[in-house]
């Protein structure tokens, strides 16, 4: 009898398994010290196919930012429901924020840690999804102000700026999160949820504090 032949695993399904692999092994060791033996050994196959399949270190890391930057905005806009409230709206992105990088920490690590402090090119992948990001931030404390009808026009720069600080200080929450024993997305979520929107309503209502004089 002939010997039996195996199926193969297609390319894609293979592709995956080692951008898994490597996003383990960046997410906990770091960029510089993640060796491709390392990755094809914990991915199950060669290095030479590795090689095959992403090219080179750099490209397979480019490869795991791409790959868990769209992952955690597909998620974010996925937890959203159209036609609730904008209050509502921005409770659920952040939960889904929350939700997201407390179950994939390594993926977090690769995109808040590694990607930004090794090479404007990585930095530079982050930053185009962290701008999406930003923008639905954006649009939903626009939408808070049309609906809170006291200040219905929110200089442009001054929302801007507000879901710059938003996303910013979801990020380091993120981090604190990830590493505080039994903080739950949820009450990550009501953190920044507190502590922003309650600002924000002030804000709305025309109650905006003032600087000391010099």
């Amino acid at each position: 009898m002939g010997a039996v032949k195996t199926k193969r695993m297609p390319r894609a399904v293979r592709e995956q398994q080692m951008l898994d692999a490597a996003v383990q092994i960046f997410g906990q060791r770091g960029y510089i010290a993640a060796s491709m033996d390392d990755i094809a050994e914990l991915a199950g196959v060669s290095k030479p196919l590795v090689y095959l399949y992403l090219n080179s270190k750099d490209d397979l890391f480019t490869a795991c930012i791409r790959r868990e930057a769209q992952a955690l905005f597909a998620a974010v806009q996925a937890g959203v429901r159209p036609g609730r409230s904008a209050d509502r709206q921005l409770w659920d992105g952040l939960l889904a924020f929350f939700t997201h990088t407390a179950q994939h920490p390594d993926g977090w690590s690769v995109l808040h840690l590694q990607a930004r402090t090794h090479g404007e090119a990585f930095a530079a992948e982050v930053t185009a999804v962290r701008a999406d990001v930003v923008a639905f931030v954006t649009r939903l404390i626009a939408e808070a102000a049309r609906e809170a009808h006291q200040d219905p026009q929110l200089p442009e720069h001054e929302v801007a700026g507000l879901a710059q600080a938003l996303v910013g200080a979801a990020e380091s929450l993120a981090d604190w999160a990830n590493a505080t024993p039994r903080v739950t997305a949820r009450q990550a979520t009501a953190t920044l949820m507190n502590f922003a929107w309650s600002g924000l309503g002030e804000l709305m209502a025309g109650r905006r504090w003032s600087p000391p004089g010099v």
